[in-house]
């Protein structure tokens, strides 16, 4: 290594700047994925919460997924001009859009799924099978604990 780039050993010893240069990688990688196929991690967002969660008014996606309304039009109006989620009106109130996933947005969906999961496999590399699941179990107690009203049981 080139000992003009070298960083402080003071810094390599905080978690805190690590977890952000680790995190800083992943994401301009997957960021680098989504913008390939014209798409942002929101999209992304969106998809898996109709996934996970079934349909939804518009304003309660971005309720939950902490997208402002504006924004969470956008990204549906994406969505649905390509395909991947349908809007309708809510028959019990016209004023509310209802968003749901095609089957177009699901088949997106598993194919973000996979690049994701290439990225994870790039940068765990240097861990073994076991250090990857502790890993993981310590990010989600992480999140769980920066994040306690954005995980169900």
């Amino acid at each position: 290594m080139d000992s003009a780039r070298a960083l402080p050993p003071s810094l390599l010893g905080l978690e805190t700047y690590l977890l952000s240069q680790v995190g800083k990688v992943a994401r301009g990688r997957f960021a680098e994925c989504l913008a390939a196929r014209g798409l942002r991690l929101w999209h992304m967002a969106v998809l898996a919460a109709l996934v996970d969660f079934g349909p939804h008014a518009q304003r309660d996606l971005g309720i939950r997924l902490d997208i402002h309304p504006s924004d969470v039009a956008k990204i549906v109006d994406e969505l649905a001009s390509a395909g991947q989620v349908e809007r309708t009106r809510d028959p019990e109130d016209r004023r509310r859009m209802s968003v749901r996933i095609t089957k177009t947005g699901r088949a997106l969906l598993r194919a973000l799924d996979k690049e994701a999961g290439r990225i994870r496999d790039e940068i765990l590399a240097p861990l073994r099978p076991e250090e990857r699941i502790m890993l993981g179990d310590m990010l989600l107690r992480l999140f769980e604990h920066t994040h306690p009203d954005t995980v169900s049981e």
